[in-house]
């Protein structure tokens, strides 16, 4: 960056009307960083592009579902285990 550049008089985006607005029509999203494998991010790419969705898109459903899903009853543990060694 240039050493002629001032920012001490810049202001935060909240703080412009009109950026602000942009920011409250992002419907509730924030922007975050995070480290994932390199094989999982291109197993979502690839999952997203054969769905036409975005790989973020992708993401931010599965972890959706992941955080909605109550945790698996006895029941169904059981059924599934059955249904997969009928299939050996």
């Amino acid at each position: 960056m240039r050493k002629e550049y001032d920012f001490s008089k810049a202001k935060r985006a909240k703080d412009v009307p009109h950026l602000a607005e942009l920011q409250a029509a992002a419907k509730g999203k924030t922007r975050i960083t995070i480290m994932l494998d390199n094989d999982l991010l291109a197993t979502f790419r690839t999952r997203a592009e054969a769905e036409g969705i975005g790989y973020q898109t992708l993401i931010n459903r599965t972890l959706r579902e992941a955080a909605t899903s109550g945790p698996v009853d006895e029941a169904t543990l059981r059924r599934v285990l059955r249904e997969e060694l009928k299939g050996r």
